[in-house]
């Protein structure tokens, strides 16, 4: 039988109600109480990393989680990470770049509802996610949720409260848990004998969201606090004015200031080509920009974070950006 660490680190999961709403208060421990069948799967030890809502998940929490795995790899043949869903897929992908190819399955998984309650779907992910890391052939950083297994690197969060939270964007699942049955779509992914761990991230990231008629200010009034920005621009990717106008100055102003810059789309689905149109080939051809292409938002941001705390180069930024990594990135 399988030794799986349970990582607690809060969120709706495990949350009881207050008198100012719902509130992390739950522990591991407490959650297998509620799903006793877990124990007919693996051996189970639980560790808290922190208590907290999701929205005030930070990098820093990010590293210590992977931090405590890494201590722990040893002992165990898989890890299952409980975590609020608010944020969870930016803590699935900022996982998949601070632990690579790990030939074990690091599991992330929550809930809508609490697991105290009596119409939750905890009860069923909570299963699900031990079942996912107890099987032959699991490895990586994946998120399972509603019967579905999701790459690390392309989970999203779609819905705010129906059960089928999450999707896959831009890749397929890489499997499904029905009734109790683990069938996998994709083959595994590659790893190595031992997973790489890295403990840096640089979280002077901005991310800045583009509206028609929008100025530049914000841009020049942030450029001493961050290392790097993500422009989500419209459609396939542009900027106001292509190549000549004020966007494309305060660019040039960032770059010339050694900072990065991603472009990004909002939409949610099938990415951005800035060659499509002047307003984006222009800005490709004259300065060093970064292209997300089908990337998502919350991948795009983690693995700035983790590029950026090894390197600020601009040639090796470029080179690790564009390296793929669980297929984060298809170009």
């Amino acid at each position: 039988m399988k030794k799986i660490l349970m990582v607690g680190t809060g969120g709706t999961i495990a949350s009881e109600m207050t008198e100012a709403g719902l509130v992390p208060e739950l522990t591991g421990a407490d959650f297998l109480k509620y799903v006793p069948a877990v124990r007919q799967l693996c051996q189970v030890d639980c560790l808290q990393v922190c208590n907290i809502d999701s929205t005030n998940m930070t990098p820093a929490h990010w590293r210590q989680v992977a931090q405590a795995i890494q201590l722990r790899y040893g002992g165990y043949d898989g890890f299952v990470v409980c975590h609020g869903t608010d944020t969870m897929g930016y803590t699935a992908a900022a996982l998949s770049y601070l632990i690579q190819d790990s030939p074990k399955p690091i599991v992330l998984t929550g809930s809508q509802k609490s697991i105290c309650l009596e119409n939750t779907d905890a009860r069923m992910n909570l299963y699900n996610a031990f079942l996912y890391a107890a099987s032959e052939g699991s490895r990586g950083v994946s998120l399972v949720f509603d019967g579905k297994v999701i790459l690390g690197t392309r989970a999203r969060k779609e819905r705010t409260k129906s059960f089928n939270a999450f999707s896959s964007v831009d890749y397929p699942e890489i499997g499904v848990i029905r009734d109790g049955r683990l069938i996998r779509y994709l083959p595994a992914l590659d790893a190595k004998e031992s997973p790489d761990f890295y403990h840096t991230l640089e979280d002077r990231v901005l991310l800045l969201t583009l509206i028609p008629g929008m100025g530049t200010e914000a841009l020049a009034a942030l450029e001493d606090s961050y290392q790097a920005v993500i422009l989500q621009s419209f459609g396939v990717g542009g900027l106001p004015g292509g190549g000549s106008g004020p966007f494309a100055q305060a660019v040039e102003r960032w770059l010339q200031a050694g900072k990065t810059i991603v472009m990004l789309t909002q939409v949610p689905y099938e990415g951005s080509d800035m060659a499509v149109y002047q307003v984006g080939y222009q800005v490709k051809e004259k300065y060093r920009l970064l292209e997300g292409y089908n990337m998502t938002l919350e991948a795009a941001v983690t693995k700035l974070m983790w590029v950026l705390g090894r390197t600020r180069d601009p040639e090796q930024v470029e080179e690790l950006f564009y390296r793929p990594v669980q297929w984060d990135i298809i170009r």
